[in-house]
């Protein structure tokens, strides 16, 4: 790409050298982020009136509502490029930003690629792994497909029920907070004093709340380990400890952190942080998206005396699969995770 700067064209960078006639997009996205950033909102006209923010009866901030996250959290946590697909292998050139979509989401094209994003993690964006814990990580990405729990429609977890791309019911009383998720028909309730925690270790946790002038501080514990954090493999033991902050930035608009304690798997305790939108249509609602159905096939489908799904065939390719058992307690592992 060319482009003109004082009747020039412009130096730019390309696999880590300065290549003259091509530019960068990177730095004048970033440039126009920060302008438009800067520019002060608009003045109210006459007679506009500013929404205050919702309060209970008894003073508190009140997050009843539907609300969605909008971000990129969903696929990876940290920042990230754009690729070509959650399942990569190598392509012509042997870089990794050169790998190509591998077989199982090839059909899919551009809809199986994964989005840039700047990342929610704060501080410096990175997630403090134990070395151990960094190798089972990298795996958990490579092998996405055969180990994130998302793809079994299994209960999503805290904090990651928050940021999915799925909205979700808030109902708030004097005593308790029900969250109502869309994505397996899961939910969670906040208590507002200690109660008797669960008889066991769960996927969403168990969630006592106080209040910090208006802020909700939420701490989670009580869970099973089995949970992942986003697509990209982050995960937790069952030694981890949630403490959410939620705070109504403006009555449509939730502040979100949840700082994520696991000394089974980091080094230290890390902090996501990010906006939660509340859905503004007159009609809005949660549906119900019960995907356990869907993910039958994809559980048990090898478990079929006859296959169902072997092949498909569109216009430009054909795709064969032939399902295979994981040996002797391999198969129970798989599930498992």
């Amino acid at each position: 790409m060319r482009i003109l700067q004082n009747g020039r064209i412009t130096p730019g960078v390309q696999n880590g050298r300065v290549t003259p006639g091509v530019v960068s997009w990177v730095p004048l996205l970033l440039a126009a982020a920060v302008a438009i950033g800067c520019q002060t909102a608009a003045p109210q006209n006459a007679g506009d009136t500013v929404r205050s923010s919702p309060r209970t009866a008894d003073g508190k901030p009140d997050f009843t509502g539907i609300w969605q996250a909008n971000n990129e959290a969903y696929w990876d946590l940290q920042a990230h490029g754009a690729r070509a697909g959650m399942v990569t292998q190598p392509g012509v050139y042997p870089y990794e930003y050169a790998q190509v979509a591998a077989a199982p989401v090839l059909a899919l094209g551009a809809a199986a690629g994964v989005p840039a994003s700047l990342g929610v993690v704060q501080g410096d964006g990175e997630i403090p792994y134990k070395p151990e814990a960094a190798a089972i990580r990298t795996a958990n990405g490579a092998n996405w497909i055969d180990r994130d729990p998302e793809l079994k429609c299994y209960l999503p977890g805290t904090p990651r029920a928050m940021y999915m791309p799925y909205p979700f019911q808030v109902v708030q009383g004097d005593q308790q907070m029900q969250m109502a998720f869309a994505f397996s028909n899961a939910s969670r309730t906040i208590h507002f004093s200690k109660v008797t925690g669960p008889p066991v270790d769960t996927y969403m946790g168990h969630s006592v709340a106080h209040w910090e002038g208006d802020t909700l501080v939420v701490d989670v514990t009580d869970f099973n380990g089995r949970n992942w954090l986003d697509r990209a493999g982050n995960f937790h033991s069952e030694k981890l400890h949630v403490t959410e902050r939620y705070t109504l930035q403006t009555p449509d608009v939730i502040h979100y952190e949840a700082t994520i304690d696991d000394p089974d798997t980091f080094t230290r305790p890390w902090t996501i942080a990010m906006p939660i939108y509340r859905r503004m249509e007159a009609n809005a609602q949660v549906l119900e998206y019960r995907c356990v159905e869907f993910a039958e096939e994809f559980l048990f489908g090898n478990l079929r005396k006859t296959p169902l799904v072997t092949h498909w065939e569109g216009e430009t390719m054909k795709i064969d699969i032939t399902r295979k058992v994981p040996a002797g307690d391999a198969l129970y592992e798989w599930y498992r995770r």
